[in-house]
């Protein structure tokens, strides 16, 4: 009898505190009239400050369009928009309240303006089948950094722990669309962004966030589609994102470019890049795209354990663009980074990529300051092609202070990849190949030490001078490779400090030389065999 007792008041307890923790304040009851040309700010904000206030609940925004200024989450809130309901932000800059966090940051200097905004608040989500829309075409761009001071960004959590947001739709942010800075424990699910309406247009930037999920989205933009950021002197950590359809005029899929803080354990999974169905509006990038998969360090950070797998590519000048520089920008006024960040531990598997650019792909760090430990494997690219003679002779500049981005050198001198200045390269099963005629080789080294290239495919043509072109490069193992079409030479050693270069057991058909040395390069330095070529 006694146990039934204890048993019954459990029940009745759990079932109260249900009911306490789903208590629903629906804006409607605050004074929200769904009509846009009403202004419902103050009573959604009435809603939400009660509901914390009670311990904590769901706010919700029934079917129906409503307009608001700018919102200020709480701790303990779901805020639901449910299926049908739109909330429209203001085109009344007089409706956005100017915030300035405490936390430091490049772009938390001065107050900023969101429709959406959250500062150290916990266990909150926004949730439901609704749409938030920020209007942001209405917000004409000012001056080059005016983003969040003129033009409002739609979501922005700063310094927040345990929030959710899944399965809403957000459109027509003034810049960028959502901004999680310094944040920990988040999950992103199931949203869907469309963001190709003004400048600065990002789908979803994380910022020196810890412990994140992303999955299951599907975003349009006009600017960077997911980006990894970090700019304070907190990384980005412990984070997978996975699942997602990006299309991006610019970048896919990005690390940087601020990079004060770094990267660090990051998985990307099976993820699709495409070009967005959507001609206009466009406002800013490029139809196909600028970049698909884009790492940077270039302002200090340290960039380590990134992992990227399973990713079909379609469009895009550069597939992939890795990149440490100085440009050393600092996150506060009056800082001096004296220093040159690092970029190593990188992995990136089963990339399919077609109808990309004519530009190829980079791996570049800076003299005395190489990228290090870098494996690709089981990568297939089409490229444009296309390339001269006149590209391939071209040797880009080093641009340290440059912004960076896989374009800044222009046409590079291989129409596969371009590496420079790099330690512990892993190629392991890349096949590459162009649709039109293409004169440049499909790998060019340059100051590249201890790299491995082994069982790739290439493509060749019978006017390029060689398939793999080596300058100033030490310890380089190239085997199990197969060239595609006639070739005058496979590999061209250049450099008085180009040493110890095995070329062994590749099937070479239609090639002419094996290998050319250079007026400067030493033979001795050179092991070649077991390799089948032409008998011309």
């Amino acid at each position: 009898m006694r146990s039934k007792k204890i048993f019954l008041t459990l029940f009745i307890l759990c079932l109260f505190s249900s009911f306490l923790f789903s208590k629903e304040y629906n804006i409607l009851n605050y004074g929200a009239v769904a009509d846009t040309c009403f202004l419902s700010t103050q009573a959604i904000q009435k809603a939400i400050n009660e509901c914390t206030e009670n311990g904590g609940g769901q706010v919700t925004i029934p079917a129906g369009h409503y307009k608001t200024g700018t919102i200020i989450l709480k701790s303990n809130v779901n805020f639901h928009l449910e299926n049908g309901a739109i909330l429209y932000g203001s085109k009344n800059l007089e409706d956005y309240i100017k915030l300035k966090p405490a936390y430091i940051s490049l772009r938390t200097q001065e107050a900023t303006i969101q429709l959406i905004y959250a500062e150290n608040i916990k266990n909150t989500s926004i949730s439901g089948h609704g749409e938030i829309n920020g209007q942001g075409s209405g917000f004409k761009k000012l001056s080059w950094n005016d983003e969040g001071i003129t033009r409002p960004h739609l979501l922005r959590f700063i310094t927040c722990e345990n929030i959710k947001i899944e399965g809403i739709t957000l459109r027509n942010s003034g810049c960028w669309m959502q901004h999680y800075l310094a944040c920990d424990k988040l999950q992103i699910h199931g949203i869907r962004i469309f963001n190709r309406n003004n400048f600065n247009n990002d789908g979803l930037d994380i910022d020196g966030c810890h412990n994140v999920t992303v999955s299951d989205i599907i975003s349009d933009t006009d600017d960077d589609g997911i980006t990894l950021k970090s700019t304070s002197p907190r990384s980005c950590e412990n984070i997978t994102i996975s699942n997602c359809v990006i299309s991006s005029r610019c970048n896919a899929i990005k690390m940087g470019t601020e990079s004060n803080g770094g990267f660090k354990n990051i998985s990307i999974s099976n993820c699709v890049i495409k070009p967005s169905e959507i001609t206009e509006p466009t406002f800013f990038g490029d139809k196909k795209g600028t970049s698909g998969i884009t790492l940077e360090i270039v302002d200090g950070g340290i960039m380590e354990g990134i992992s990227i797998s399973n990713i079909q590519i379609d469009g895009t000048e550069s597939p992939i663009f890795i990149r440490l520089a100085n440009r050393a920008r600092p996150y506060k006024k009056d800082m001096l980074i004296d220093h040159v960040g690092m970029v190593g531990d990188i992995s990136i598997s089963n990339i399919r990529a077609k109808n990309t650019g004519k530009i190829g792909c980079s791996i570049t760090g800076q003299p005395g300051f190489p990228i290090n430990n870098i494996r690709l494997s089981d990568i297939v690219i089409e490229y444009e092609g296309g390339g001269t003679l006149e590209d391939f002779r071209k040797e880009p500049e080093e641009k340290p202070k440059d912004y960076p981005e896989a374009t800044m050198f222009g046409t590079l001198p291989a129409y596969g990849f371009y590496i420079r200045h790099a330690t512990n390269i892993s190629f392991d099963g890349i096949q590459l190949s162009t649709k039109e005629i293409e004169l440049r080789p499909a790998l060019y080294l340059d100051d590249v030490k201890q790299a491995c290239f082994s069982n790739m495919q290439i493509q060749s043509s019978s006017q390029t001078e060689a398939n793999i072109w080596v300058k100033e490069s030490q310890h380089i193992i190239i085997k199990e490779t197969i060239v595609k079409g006639k070739s005058a030479c496979f590999v061209n050693l250049n450099g008085e400090n180009t040493s110890n270069i095995s070329i062994v057991n590749n099937l070479l058909e239609d090639t002419d030389q094996i290998y050319i040395l250079g007026s400067n390069t030493q033979k001795q330095t050179i092991i070649e065999q077991g390799n089948i070529k032409s008998s011309r």
